[in-house]
Parts: C-alpha cells; sequence; structure tokens
C-alpha cells in the first residue's frame, strides 16, 4: 500500500518570491527534497545562522543534515556551475555527495548552448527576451527536438557523443554569423565539471521517487522561477523555457498526478519581475524605488535590479487556479511595514472594459484597478506570533484570503528562517 505523500512547493508570481527560504523552513517535515525543472538561471536565497546562501541547481533541502535531495528528470545541469556551487556548499561544511541524488535523464548544458542563447539573443534585435545568457532555452530546444545530451550519457562513450552535439551547435554559430568565440578555457572546466558528477550518485529517479512513497515517505517538490513564466501559461514569449507548474513537478519527476498532496503557492506581499515582458502593477514612481529597495529587489544569481509594483490579484488567482493551491505563503510582508497605504490590483481595464481575469495578452492596453487599504506603519520584524500582527495587517491578510479563495497558511517578516510565522 502506498502511504508516501508529495507536496509542490512554486511561485506563483514571475520568480524571486523567497522559495528558497521556505523550502528551508518545511524541510524538516519531509524525507526527501525534489527540484523539478529549471537551470542554473535561477537562484534561491537562504539566510540563517549570519551565513547567505545562493543555490542555483541543488534543491535547497540541502541544509537539512539527514536529507535525500534530488535534482530530476526536468531540470537543466551545466556541470561546470553545478561544481562551483557543490564546492562552496562543501567547503562551508555541507556534505553533498551521499545525499545528493541526480538524474540520469537530466539534460546537459553544453558551453555551445551558451554561446546559441547569446547569439540567438544578439538576433532578436529590439525583441529581445531578456535571457540570463545562461543556456537555459537552446537546452531545453535541444530536448525538444530530441537533439539533447543527458547526465546517464557521461557514463558510456561520452567524448564522441559530446563532438557530434558540439560539431552541430558550431555549424549552427556560423549560421547566426557568430564565430568571434574561444571555447577552450570554458571547455576545460566543463570536462573537469563531468568528472566531478561522476562522484555522485546518478540515478533513475523516476524509480527513486516512486520507491521512497511505497515506502511511505514525504517528498517535497521545489520549483524553479515563477508560474508567470511558465512557457505555456506564463506572459509568453517573455517566459522561461520550462513548464514551472504544479503538473511540471510530474513530468520533472515521473510522479502520478493521484500522488500530489498540497500545493504550497508562494506570493511576495507585492510584486517583482526581472527582465523584459510585461508587467501590469510595475510601479516607475518613488513608491516603485522605495519596495526595491526596502526589499533589496536584486537578482540572486545576476543582480540584475527587479521591477517592483503592488500586488496583482488577477495574475495571482490566475496562478492559484492553474496550479491548484491549497496553501498560500506570503512573503515579505515586512517591506510594507512602513507605507500609509496599501494597493492591491483587483481588476484590469483592457480597451475600456473591465475584466477580472487573466486574458491571452497583458502586453498592451492593460491599466490596472485599485483597491487601496489602510498601512499598519509598524516594525513586524520582531513578532513571534500572528497575535502580535497590527490589526491593518490581520485585516490585509483577510482581504487577500477572500479575494484570492485560499488560505495563507505562512507569512515570512523577515529574511531569516526565524522570522516565518506559520499561522493557527
Amino acid at each position: 500500500m502506498n502511504n508516501g505523500k508529495v507536496d509542490v512547493l512554486l511561485g506563483l508570481q514571475w520568480g524571486d518570491e523567497g522559495k528558497g527560504k521556505v523550502v528551508d523552513v518545511l524541510t524538516p517535515k519531509y524525507d526527501v527534497v525534489a527540484r523539478f525543472q529549471g537551470g542554473p538561471n535561477a537562484g534561491h536565497t537562504l539566510e540563517f545562522e549570519g551565513q547567505k546562501y545562493v543555490l542555483r541547481s541543488i534543491p535547497s533541502g540541502v541544509f537539512q543534515g539527514d536529507k535525500v535531495n534530488i535534482i530530476g528528470n526536468g531540470v537543466v545541469l551545466a556541470p561546470d556551475l553545478f561544481m562551483d556551487e557543490a564546492k562552496e556548499l562543501e567547503k562551508s561544511g555541507h556534505e553533498l555527495k551521499s545525499r545528493l541524488h541526480i538524474s540520469k535523464k537530466a539534460h546537459l548544458i553544453m558551453p555551445t548552448h551558451r554561446l546559441l542563447d547569446a547569439a540567438i539573443e544578439a538576433s532578436k534585435g529590439k525583441n529581445k527576451v531578456g535571457t540570463t545568457g545562461k543556456g537555459i532555452g537552446p537546452t531545453y530546444t535541444d530536448k525538444t527536438s530530441r537533439n539533447g545530451l543527458r547526465v546517464g550519457d557521461i557514463l558510456d562513450n561520452f567524448e564522441e557523443k559530446y563532438a557530434a552535439h558540439k560539431a552541430r551547435h558550431e555549424q549552427m554559430l556560423k549560421n547566426l554569423n557568430y564565430t568571434d568565440y574561444d571555447l577552450t578555457e570554458v571547455e576545460k572546466k566543463w570536462m573537469e565539471g563531468i568528472e566531478y558528477l561522476k562522484q555522485f550518485h546518478l540515478v533513475d529517479s523516476e524509480h527513486e521517487i516512486n520507491s521512497i512513497l511505497r515506502e511511505g515517505k514525504s517528498i517535497l517538490c521545489e520549483g524553479a522561477q515563477g508560474t508567470m513564466l511558465d512557457v505555456d501559461f506564463g506572459s509568453y514569449p517573455f517566459v522561461t523555457s520550462s513548464n514551472t507548474i504544479c503538473a511540471g513537478a510530474c513530468i520533472g519527476l515521473g510522479i502520478g498526478p493521484n500522488k500530489i498532496g498540497d500545493v504550497y503557492g508562494i506570493t511576495k506581499a507585492y510584486c517583482t519581475r526581472v527582465g523584459a515582458g510585461p508587467f501590469p502593477t510595475e510601479l516607475f514612481d518613488e513608491t516603485g524605488n522605495t519596495l526595491r529597495q526596502l526589499g533589496h529587489e536584486y537578482g540572486a544569481v545576476t543582480g540584475r535590479e527587479r521591477r517592483c509594483g503592488w500586488i496583482d490579484l488577477v495574475a495571482l488567482k490566475y496562478s492559484i487556479m492553474i496550479n491548484g493551491v491549497t496553501k498560500l505563503i506570503m512573503m515579505k510582508s515586512d517591506v510594507l511595514d512602513g507605507f500609509d497605504t496599501i494597493k492591491a490590483c483587483v481588476a484590469y481595464k483592457q480597451n475600456g472594459k473591465e475584466i477580472n481575469y487573466f486574458p491571452f495578452n497583458i502586453e498592451e492596453g492593460i491599466e490596472p484597478i485599485y483597491k487601496e487599504l489602510p498601512g499598519w506603519k509598524t516594525d513586524m520584524t520582531k513578532m513571534t506570533s500572528e497575535d502580535e500582527f497590527p490589526q491593518a495587517f490581520k485585516d490585509y491578510i483577510k482581504f487577500l484570503e477572500e479575494e484570492l479563495e485560499t488560505p495563507i497558511a505562512i507569512v515570512s517578516i523577515g529574511p531569516d528562517r526565524d522570522q516565518t510565522i506559520v499561522r493557527k
């Protein structure tokens, strides 16, 4: 009899919602933490015991000593960047080799994928997507066109396979008139990364995960980026190249949909976005700047300034629907501590007509309709229970729960793992 359960934790906005911290807070309840999509273009920042860590490909459960962490088949892995990240963690005293398992079916990001990323983005002129340049898109393109190299390939006749893939990429680069590059050093380090990968448990993760479930154990699936960057349901074409939504956990780990239990959806108390693409509630004024400064809204991997705006409940309702969210987690509530009034977008005006659903195209002609709520003007960062919350903040939570028809189970009031209030 299968008693195991799989809960999924994912971002409901345009990424950067603070997933890493929440995974770290939730992991004590689970036996296994698994990452199901994305690549090293997404960073999870965790802060505790005076240390700050940025994870790119490694699941956030590695800080809980006894947990198995799995990088699933839906992830794309850059061996050189993975090696840097893993060695940094090992240096800070976190032993990885025994407890990090990597799917043989995960696709490899080659050095030439990064060149292709740059070449394709350059060829788009004014229509750039704003990629991180980490080779994610071209790797997923190879995967979909059945041309990819996978982690399992490194165990058998790899040099030959690599050379064939590299030659094909070099021809593509030539066709894009992108010939001014030297791969010597990058390739040398990449091959070192391949050797380093061989020291880990390379597994058939779908078998391992289902066997863990049969033992009655519990798994937390960790997504990267956010729902609004999903390749199918996000603000296309300004999206990532994978399915960031809950269904992506089934595909990216080989889990049947009937195994999914709770779906934790993470949102900030406001909204941010990195890179190009539409953002209906974006603020270009002093308020937007204040949110950026107070929330330290700069990319974990790239350092890029994040665009900031008020919370968008139209987009959030859409995300909750697509993912089947059962519990909400609200991050960075403390960033709003000093505001006199808080705004929440409750509908859009498109071509003069009010709509309360997320439309096919949000690139043009979308005007947010806001509801104003009183601010709480209270420093909440030292609070240890929801009983201490100011009434205006309790009212804000109640308003959001009613609008979104989903309970807010956890509220974060600061970057440290201790500044996390689990509501009764």
